[in-house]
């Protein structure tokens, strides 16, 4: 900060003169020095903002305004994140690793505006932000530690320690079921071989009868077939003989087709 030539000014018998007193000096260096340590910390777009100011004072005040704000967006900025602290939950898939770093920004934005909470607090928040799968690692914790107490590292090493355990359960169920159904399907397909074997034994029945059922038929159908061509001879001989037997017998020649009148050999005589 400025000070003014009063605090330095001594009086002698010729008028007033100014002159530096050792304190006025030291605050002068801390200034000086306060200055150095800002210029040196902040970039160049933000020392072209500070770089008009005389004092550190007055360049903490213009970088607090601008990456603060005024007390009303101070008040905006508390009131978002407490509400993202109220409402904090822990993701489905997400690790205890992930959430913990998302629980840290909240509380670092909160303190870096002038609001904090105690540690018993912020652990019982973290314990009620786990799902529900995590209910009995969550009463043991409470069962066997004084909350107040607890540090949020303890209480994050515990939970990863029981994550770490979780995932190597699941992986040993997840192999146990999949051995299972590798089981499974082998079962089936042995049954499939089966059955198809089955299927290919019954089909090789079915087209050995379906053969055999042919040459049945195709005999019948031989032995029908002679028999009528047979029944066909028979009754052409049958008919001839008819025939014959309808035809007039000459009683003089004793030959079918004539009578004894018409007999040639009576003509002749």
């Amino acid at each position: 900060m400025l000070f003014s030539s009063s605090d330095c000014e001594e009086k002698t018998s010729y008028g007033r003169v100014y002159k530096w007193t050792e304190d006025a000096k030291k605050k002068i260096s801390l200034n000086c020095k306060a200055k150095s340590i800002l210029c040196c910390a902040l970039s160049k777009k933000e020392f072209n903002h500070i770089s008009a100011c005389k004092s550190a004072m007055e360049m903490w005040e213009k970088l607090r305004i601008t990456y603060e704000g005024t007390d009303k967006v101070k008040e905006t900025r508390i009131d978002i994140l407490v509400t993202q602290y109220e409402r904090f939950q822990m993701q489905p898939g997400e690790s205890i690793t992930q959430m913990y770093n998302r629980f840290t920004d909240i509380t670092n934005g909160l303190a870096g505006l002038g609001k904090t909470y105690e540690m018993g607090d912020m652990i019982r928040k973290i314990l009620r932000s786990l799902p529900a799968s995590w209910t009995p690692k969550v009463t043991t914790i409470e069962e066997a530690n004084d909350l107040k107490r607890m540090s949020l590292e303890k209480l994050i090493g515990s939970l990863m320690a029981h994550e770490i355990n979780m995932e190597r359960l699941g992986e040993s169920s997840s192999r146990k079921k999949h051995n299972n159904a590798l089981k499974a399907a082998e079962d089936t397909l042995s049954e499939e071989s089966d059955g198809v074997e089955s299927a290919e034994g019954s089909e090789d029945e079915e087209a050995f009868l379906s053969r055999r059922l042919q040459r049945i038929l195709a005999k019948k159908k031989y032995h029908s077939g002679r028999r009528y061509f047979k029944k066909g001879k028979d009754l052409k001989k049958l008919e001839v003989k008819d025939s014959k037997k309808s035809e007039p017998i000459c009683y003089q020649c004793k030959k079918p087709g004539h009578i004894k009148a018409e007999c040639p050999k009576l003509k002749k005589t």
